[in-house]
């Protein structure tokens, strides 16, 4: 089984974000889930999601304590938050981040992306979860980039998901570049 955990603030798409990955697993015909868990549900306050995929039946219902792979939407949230907690040996962490930041666990894969930056550019709106949504299926190869294609077109429609589908593929396409 394979965890993800999704660090952010109210309002960037976190629950979103671990949405679209489980159902872009299902698309793939694996077993997955996706759950939040909210502290004060305000915009701009700390959120947490997870998210599993499993080619097995999920028996687990509670939060991700060891994840595999780490997508922190809001590089503030890390010290706050904790975020780095509980990161598998040789996992990933993936931190919407224009600067690269200090890796505070060894033997963890950190890549740094400007999520924002390219959202801003090509949806208009500082929401990057679909950007990172693309780089994570670069970087950790457990779903593919037509998965997340077609996991965005189920949440949004029209120019809205066009625009997030063209900024996830920059993002996996730019990811692929680094790794």
């Amino acid at each position: 089984m394979f965890q993800i955990r999704v660090h952010g603030r109210g309002g960037q798409g976190v629950v979103t974000a671990a949405e679209m990955l489980s159902i872009a697993a299902f698309l793939e015909k694996k077993h997955a889930q996706a759950f939040p868990s909210f502290g004060s549900e305000r915009m701009g306050a700390p959120v947490m999601a997870f998210c599993r995929i499993s080619n097995k039946e999920i028996r687990l219902r509670e939060p991700v304590l060891e994840p595999n792979a780490l997508i922190i939407q809001d590089r503030t949230v890390i010290e706050s938050s904790n975020a780095f907690q509980g990161v598998v040996e040789n996992g990933f962490v993936l931190v919407n981040s224009s600067v690269e930041i200090s890796n505070p666990v060894k033997n963890v894969n950190i890549k740094c992306i400007d999520a924002t930056g390219i959202a801003l550019e090509h949806v208009g709106r500082p929401i990057p979860n679909a950007v990172l949504l693309g780089s994570f299926a670069a970087l950790t190869k457990i779903i593919k980039i037509d998965s997340v294609i077609e996991a965005i077109k189920t949440k949004f429609s029209g120019s809205i998901a066009e625009k997030n589908i063209k900024a996830a593929q920059i993002a996996y396409e730019e990811t692929l570049k680094g790794i």
